[in-house]
């Protein structure tokens, strides 16, 4: 297909080296900042543009790949073209545009990606949503050549998707960062826990979360919890925290 990327940050970096290298062509990469465009448009042999006046309606279907509060602007702008068009956000339900644009679809890709880390695309989950079925089979088909994991997924059903992730991708990397501050304060280094979380992590490949949970909260190991608590004395919103997930923890064993 001929495919135009309407924005260069992760996910449209990552999405347009899967299709290039699946053998589609690539068309324009669109961004406010001229710079961005021009660097992914270098690695996928496309034009860079950073005027949506200047998109090109030679092109099969537009991938609008930008924050949120930016997706609906864009498809107004390159509505004009009727052109297959979707977005790749999680939490935008389709109607939003379909609304303005028949035919339209979201190309949602479950996973988190930064720029300079390489994925293995074809391992990545993509939820397909089409404003009719033609339309879903086109994304699916068009799915297919750089996945091998691909789901119909529908609106609702994508924003609880959407919402699971940040529990379980979002959340999590926040308390690495907290578990850096503490042992930052201590002089000690965050590579001491990266086994540890290598570990967690592919426990649950082969089981539910809940039955490999460790700890002194599912152990209801009092005396071990305390302790963690007067510790973070000097840091009243982490001991809320700590608490919070602890109970959370003891309730749901």
């Amino acid at each position: 297909m001929r495919i135009s990327l309407i924005g260069s940050g992760n996910v449209a970096t990552h999405l347009g080296a899967a299709f290039k290298n699946a053998g589609h062509r690539m068309v324009q990469v669109y961004s406010r900042d001229i710079h961005n465009a021009s660097l992914l448009a270098y690695h996928i042999g496309a034009e860079a543009i950073d005027d949506l006046n200047n998109i090109t309606p030679e092109t099969d279907i537009f991938i609008i790949s930008v924050n949120d509060d930016a997706i609906i602007p864009i498809a107004q702008s390159v509505a004009k073209h009727q052109k297959l068009t979707v977005h790749t956000a999680g939490s935008i339900a389709l109607e939003a545009l379909a609304s303005l644009i028949p035919t339209a679809g979201v190309f949602y890709p479950l996973q988190t990606f930064s720029k300079n880390k390489e994925v293995d695309f074809n391992t990545v989950p993509l939820c397909i949503e089409g404003a009719d079925e033609h339309i879903t089979s086109q994304l699916v088909e068009l799915a297919q050549t750089v996945s091998k994991s691909v789901y119909r997924i529908n609106s609702s059903e994508r924003k609880t998707l959407h919402l699971a992730a940040v529990f379980a991708c979002n959340f999590p990397n926040y308390l690495y960062g907290i578990a850096q501050q503490l042992l930052a304060e201590n002089d000690m280094e965050f590579a001491m826990l990266r086994p540890l979380i290598l570990e967690t992590a592919q426990k649950v490949q082969d089981h539910l979360p809940a039955e490999v949970q460790t700890g002194p909260a599912i152990r209801n190991d009092e005396s071990t919890m305390a302790a963690h608590l007067q510790m973070l004395n000097t840091h009243p919103e982490l001991r809320e925290l700590y608490n919070v997930l602890s109970q959370a923890i003891i309730k749901n064993k």
